[in-house]
């Protein structure tokens, strides 16, 4: 259904996550992958979402001359976690990914994914938030996960769909796929609105 509704378009997935990729093609859309990297800098004072709108913007901004009179559409998209108001990236290392762990450990946090959709004569962009509940994590846990899982190229540095996700989230309040990596009920929407 939304494939033939966007069937003028070429769609390209600007993005490396094999997790974003699979949650797309569930949506039943035919897409390219076309990733460009952009420093991943927002300038200071932006709030949670304001930060995710304005890093799938800046993923986008190296597809505009490219996209300019094509039938071509490109999704972006970056996920941040906030914890309150700090913002946790993608960890460094081992310690960082473990220190994150810490920090989210029986407490709530918030998982927002922005995501711009990029034509030649348009660009929409939005933000989805989901409340994820994390248990107490006994420090074994933590660096269980941490030593035997992918947290290097997660915000927060844990994945839902991981051990620690279905060991350690105890509810969520919001889109499961939001915390996967793409929002797909309101990308959904807008798509089809596109």
């Amino acid at each position: 259904m939304l494939q033939n509704h966007l069937k003028h378009y070429q769609i390209i997935l600007a993005s490396q996550s094999p997790r974003r990729a699979e949650l797309l093609k569930q949506l039943g859309l035919d897409f390219s992958l076309d990733c460009k990297s952009v420093e991943e800098i927002y300038p200071k004072g932006l709030k949670n979402k304001e930060i995710a709108i304005y890093l799938s913007q800046l993923k986008a901004s190296p597809f505009q001359k490219e996209v300019r009179n094509t039938n071509k559409l490109v999704i972006t998209s970056d996920t941040i976690v906030c914890l309150g108001n700090e913002v946790l990236g993608k960890p460094t290392d081992r310690n960082d990914a473990i220190n994150m762990l810490k920090k989210l450990s029986g407490k709530l946090h918030e998982v927002i994914t922005g995501v711009s959709l990029t034509s030649s004569n348009k660009q929409k962009s939005f933000a989805v938030a989901t409340q994820v509940f994390f248990k107490t994590l006994p420090i074994t846990e933590i660096e269980y996960y941490v030593d035997n899982f992918e947290p290097y190229d997660k915000a927060g540095a844990y994945g839902i769909q991981e051990w620690i996700g279905m060991t350690g989230i105890e509810k969520i309040e919001g889109s499961y796929f939001n915390v996967v990596g793409l929002p797909l009920q309101k990308l959904y929407m807008e798509l089809m609105k596109f």
